[in-house]
């Protein structure tokens, strides 16, 4: 599908920074545009039986218009009030449907003109497809038939999507659960309109409430009323000839879960009060089941208001949580309660229980297992079997056991101790398929689990199928992928007794595609999509895995890529450009683990360095930027050193094969990438500039922990101000660019971070440059925006780095 054609004219001015200065939208060079307006390849999804696949199709980019629609932020949520969904979704604009047996594509008939396309799910036999469009007042439900590839609207634009998906499809594969704006819906409260009756009153009673921070929260009574209005729902019953029932009168329905046997259904709906201080995932909730006539059968919990929660990564709120139904039962509950009352700190044998509740629950809860850790999740397989893991934070370990949960008396077998960031070790994931109740369970024949792994290895990726038996627990390796050149990825088993596998094979110059392997023929291949390489004129550029060592000794690696043509004999000075993310770890092996391919699809987008590849620079790519801390150190206390220390040993390694002028290399990062390459450029100088996106500089502004860190700002303030930049900023003489999209919605990043950087910088007499993408969010959407902002990197890049 092509990208949409913009035409890049004057789409008016934006303010780009606190000095004042006003531009236009630009395009890069020829090179860069090239790159950029690429053609995108369908999305695919299949039936299970792998007799249908669907062919989805959207635009590579948003247009600025798209973002520039209304938006109300309440709890939270960013959604679009005239037409009740979120916005911030990706639409897809058409559908194909594909006989996996036949490469003739089908396209659907009766689709909406000009479709925003979003929410397509299966029905539980798979002889549909229903999907939701968005027309320019709402949100209707639409139907395909698999076999006709052909499409009708069940109901009008009236569907309520700003909580996701307003749909559930019901057991007879012929009626769905819709959740449909209410008749008598209030209109919704403006506030230049509408005076406050009083003021915001907020009240600490004296407990401690360590949140993080998040964006789009409540501010005031107005807000509730709003939030309010946008999130209830009535709750229909809709067949596929479009005849509709009510179910369920108006509430906040935030999920709805039926039973496998489809003869109850879960619905958890929020309650006041709502919080100004946290979002809506942690408001009060009430969960009840309903028989599939819609009668109250048992309130199965009721959460709090979680304004405080127990500090640390491996803490939880108290009570029932991970409220779900067993998927090998046709109606049975399962949930899981903290036995150290969620508290990490607290020293406790056992941390979590895991129970059970069979319909009707007139009977008590059943304890089925305790672990050691916090309980992490579950395989169901069949009444005798069943996969559970734990895991800790602090100690990044994890374990797998085998269960019998027809007998929680018996004992748990640890099937894996692990280390979770080990990657070397992982042992793949249990491969699953649908049951009588068209639930996914765990796999089994004659005794059998299979195990999909990923095959990290020191010596590169080996993909790998393990047969698993869970009598000896011992496993046997099937298959492992050594295509020469080429990367496979292990999708999932569709016959076992065959030895049937859907896969993915890339190269760095073929487009990932679908194929059939039979692992017992390992030489037969059916190829099931054939979509090309739409980046022909990078297909050439030379890309190696680099692997080096830190100072210290810890294992670095890098991708690196020389531009077409470039002669690795002569060895001609190319300026250097490293695009990195650091990664915290509680050991140096782990650290030291590699899981890049050279043999992974190159795949330019605005995010990375390798356009300029095309301009005659060398680019690291996704270089490792490890920060360690072992035992009692935690990684930050020496965030700084360690980055250096990574720095200095990607451009040694570059260096030392003889490709770069070390002085004149350019570090670059998003997010954290963002924090971590203003920490460089004023803590060191390796760097002749660097390229700053959507990052946080001062510390102080997100002080009750930000990325891995669990400590807050009282208890380590040299830590905060140390790996804060902005407090020294009269360090930094390095060019900096910094952009931030002007409604970042991500913790901790508020556009603010860049703003009042910036200011300080500017007042300090730095050569900095602001540039504010409006309307964009944490990740950069519209096409406008983001050739623009590859134009900013080049022009930025030519000036202070090539030339």
């Amino acid at each position: 599908m092509k990208s949409i054609f913009l035409s890049l004219l004057l789409f008016g001015f934006y303010h780009i920074g606190i000095a004042q200065e006003n531009i236009n939208f630009q395009k890069p060079s020829a090179e860069i545009l090239a790159l950029a307006d690429f053609q995108r390849a369908p999305a695919v999804s299949m039936d299970t039986k792998k007799q249908y696949m669907l062919l989805s199709y959207r635009n590579t980019y948003k247009t600025l218009d798209e973002l520039n629609q209304e938006e109300m932020r309440l709890g939270g949520l960013r959604i679009n009030p005239i037409t009740n969904i979120s916005s911030s979704v990706n639409y897809v604009n058409n559908l194909k449907i594909r006989k996996i047996s036949d490469k003739n594509e089908i396209q659907v008939s009766g689709l909406p003109e000009n479709p925003k396309i979003t929410n397509v799910s299966w029905s539980p036999d798979e002889t549909k497809i229903a999907f939701t469009n968005t027309t320019n007042s709402g949100v209707e439900l639409w139907v395909i038939d698999v076999a006709t590839a052909s499409a009708k609207k069940i109901t009008k634009d009236n569907l309520n999507a700003n909580l996701g998906s307003p749909f559930n499809w019901m057991k007879d594969n012929e009626t769905l659960l819709v959740k449909v704006l209410p008749a008598n819906r209030p209109a919704l409260i403006d506030a230049k309109k509408d005076l406050p009756k009083g003021p915001t009153v907020s009240v600490s009673d004296g407990s401690k409430s360590q949140n993080r921070t998040y964006p789009d929260l409540l501010k005031n009574k107005l807000d509730e009323q709003n939030f309010e209005t946008m999130v209830t729902s009535e709750l229909y019953k809709i067949s596929l000839s479009g005849k509709s029932e009510l179910f369920k009168s108006g509430a906040i329905y935030t999920g709805e879960s039926f039973s496998p046997d489809g003869n109850y259904l879960m619905l958890t709906t929020i309650q006041r009060p709502y919080s100004y201080i946290v979002p809506l995932n942690r408001f009060p909730q009430t969960t009840t089941i309903y028989d599939a006539s819609g009668k109250e059968v048992k309130v199965v919990n009721e959460v709090p208001l979680t304004e405080i929660m127990p500090k640390g990564f491996s803490s939880v709120r108290k009570g029932k949580r991970n409220m779900s139904w067993r998927a090998d039962q046709a109606a049975t509950l399962t949930f899981v309660v903290a036995l150290d009352q969620g508290d990490q700190a607290i020293k406790a044998e056992y941390r979590d229980e895991v129970f059970q509740w069979n319909a009707p629950f007139t009977a008590e809860p059943t304890s089925l297992v305790k672990t050691q850790q916090r309980y992490g999740g579950i395989i169901w397989g069949n009444e005798t079997t069943a996969i559970i893991t734990d895991n800790w934070y602090d100690t990044r370990n994890t374990k797998t056991y085998l269960i019998n949960p027809s007998n929680p008396n018996q004992t748990p077998k640890i099937i894996f101790d692990r280390n979770s960031q080990d990657i070397y070790s992982d042992p793949g994931n249990f491969e699953m398929k649908k049951n009588k109740f068209n639930r996914y369970v765990l796999a089994i024949e004659n005794d059998n689990a299979y195990l999909i792994g990923e095959g990290n290895t020191k010596d590169g990726q080996f993909p790998f199928i393990d047969e698993y038996n869970l009598k000896t627990l011992q496993s046997k390796r099937l298959y492992t992928s050594k295509i020469k050149d080429k990367k496979e990825d292990l999708l999932s088993i569709e016959d076992f007794k065959k030895g049937e596998v859907l896969v993915l094979i890339q190269s760095k110059n073929d487009y990932p595609n679908y194929y059939f392997r039979n692992i017992k023929l390992k030489d037969k291949l059916t190829q099931i999509t054939s979509f090309k390489n739409p980046f022909e004129s990078i297909k050439n550029v030379y890309k190696e895995v680099i692997k080096y060592k830190r100072k210290d000794g810890v294992d670095l690696s890098g991708t690196l890529y020389l531009p077409v043509g470039y002669d690795r004999a002569k060895k001609e000075k190319l300026p250097l450009l490293i695009w990195a993310y650091p990664a915290e770890f509680k050991d140096k092996s782990s650290a030291g683990q590699s899981d890049k391919n050279p043999n992974e699809f190159t795949f330019p987008n605005y995010g990375s360095f390798v356009y300029w590849v095309t301009k005659g620079y060398a680019v690291l790519d996704d270089a490792s930027f490890p920060i360690i801390g072992e035992g009692t150190t935690e990684p930050n206390d020496t965030f700084i050193t360690q980055l250096i220390d990574d720095a200095a040993a990607a451009i040694n390694a570059v260096d030392n094969l003889g490709y770069i002028n070390r002085k004149k290399v350019a570090i670059g990062g998003h997010s954290y990438g963002a924090f971590m390459t203003a920490n460089l450029l004023s803590h060191c100088n390796l760097f002749a500039c660097g390229i700053a996106r959507s990052g946080a500089y001062n510390r102080t502004l997100t002080p009750f922990g930000f990325q891995s860190e669990q400590r807050n700002y009282w208890d380590v303030p040299n830590v905060y101000n140390e790996m804060s930049p902005f407090m020294t900023a009269d360090k930094m003489k390095t060019p900096l660019l910094l952009v931030h999209g002007d409604a970042d919605n991500n913790p901790g990043t508020f556009t603010l971070q860049s703003e009042r950087y910036y200011q300080a910088l500017k007042g300090l007499g730095a050569p900095v440059r602001l540039v504010l993408l409006p309307k964009e969010a944490h990740g950069y959407a519209a096409k406008d925006n983001i050739l623009h902002l590859l134009w900013e990197q080049d022009q930025f890049l030519e000036k202070y780095l090539k030339n």
